[in-house]
């Protein structure tokens, strides 16, 4: 197959691995994992997904529909907010409702009242290293802390929703920050039937204790009598896609610099947002070469890299692990070209699933 990039390559064979440490850990544990479509809502690999997932979790209306309609299994629904014109929709497309406060709780009690129902509990600590994306920011919005005021509306509630970790790829930090979670609100966990611990524990990743980490959850799940779920979103997808680029242009500018047809500010957002640097293999060789993309935004920079001889205009790149946070994420800055969506399926062969044109591009404007 033949494709003209920029696009990105979701590659199921590369998937396969993490939805297979997916599996084990719901054997292993009991713990049932949701997709956390924030991350990865690709409904073109749903078919392999749902077969080692349980089911979706939403930050949206939107995604709460997309779950419900691409990816069999449970739905649970999410959201900061609830606006009035939404909770129908959001309550006829889902299995179970989270609310991100006891005012959204009352608000909605009596349309929600036949409806499996949570709230999310903020344990006031978590890990991560950025205060944009840190849950227990001062002052946060997400979700109620007060165990004396939650405790007030038990009878309304049948879960939990904790998430409090992030990028967080030690167990011992994660059995931390349970370890907290059990301090503060363990009184409340018993008297729930079910507790989502959220996502960003990146379990699946390489020399990751699983079984440890099976043995937590399930002594935490017969400690107070809950089905546990994990919001796996990064885990389920880690190393599975690259973005396929070709090079435009060379030139030198005190560094040897390399135009590719493609834009992290458009098509890789988390490296602008988190000021990181896109990943490259094997990254070796004798010329130190900065990959930037082609949009008029003067920071718009994949990284310098090494290769083993110089760039050449028409050289193809492939840029690692772009799964995460980029699909979902994607814009029309610009009008630089979006990227196609090409699936490798397990027999190898590629199937282009998508590709945006200029109608696209016009009719996300008026």
């Amino acid at each position: 197959m033949t494709t003209n990039t920029p696009y990105y390559l979701i590659d199921k064979s590369k998937l396969l691995p993490n939805l297979e440490k997916i599996k084990y850990v719901r054997e292993q544990s009991g713990a049932k994992s949701l997709l956390a479509l924030k991350c990865f809502a690709t409904w073109s690999v749903f078919d392999l997904m749902s077969e080692y997932m349980d089911g979706t979790t939403s930050s949206s209306l939107y995604e709460v529909r997309l779950g419900k309609e691409k990816f069999p299994g449970e739905t649970h629904a999410y959201s900061v907010a609830y606006a009035d014109d939404e909770i129908e929709d959001v309550l006829k497309n889902s299995d179970k409702i989270i609310f991100n406060s006891i005012g959204q709780l009352t608000r909605f009690d009596e349309a929600s009242k036949n409806h499996i129902r949570g709230l999310r509990v903020n344990p006031q600590v978590s890990t991560s290293d950025f205060t944009l994306a840190d849950p227990a920011r001062p002052f946060s919005r997400l979700g109620e802390w007060d165990a004396t005021k939650i405790e007030a509306v038990m009878d309304k509630v049948s879960g939990f929703m904790f998430h409090n970790n992030c990028e967080n790829d030690k167990f011992e930090r994660f059995d931390e920050m349970l370890g907290i979670i059990e301090e503060r609100f363990g009184h409340l966990i018993a008297r729930v039937k079910w507790v989502s611990l959220g996502g960003g524990i990146h379990f699946t990743g390489d020399n990751y204790p699983l079984d440890k980490f099976c043995a937590r959850l399930k002594a935490f799940s017969e400690k107070y009598g809950v089905q546990i779920y994990l919001e796996p979103g990064e885990a389920a997808i880690t190393k599975s896609a690259t973005l396929e680029v070709t090079v435009l242009d060379t030139l030198f500018n005190g560094k040897n610099l390399a135009i590719v047809d493609s834009s992290i500010e458009a098509h890789m957002l988390d490296l602008l947002i988190y000021r990181q640097t896109a990943k490259m293999e094997p990254n070796t060789g004798d010329h130190e070469i900065m990959i930037c993309g082609k949009s008029c935004l003067a920071g718009d920079i994949f990284g310098e890299f090494r290769f083993e001889k110089p760039l050449q205009i028409g050289d193809r790149l492939s840029i690692q692990d772009v799964a995460g946070y980029t699909m979902v994420k994607k814009n029309w800055f610009n009008g630089v070209k979006m990227p196609s969506i090409v699936v490798r399926q397990l027999d190898g062969t590629e199937e282009l699933v998508k590709e945006f044109t200029f109608d696209d591009f016009a009719a996300a404007l008026s």
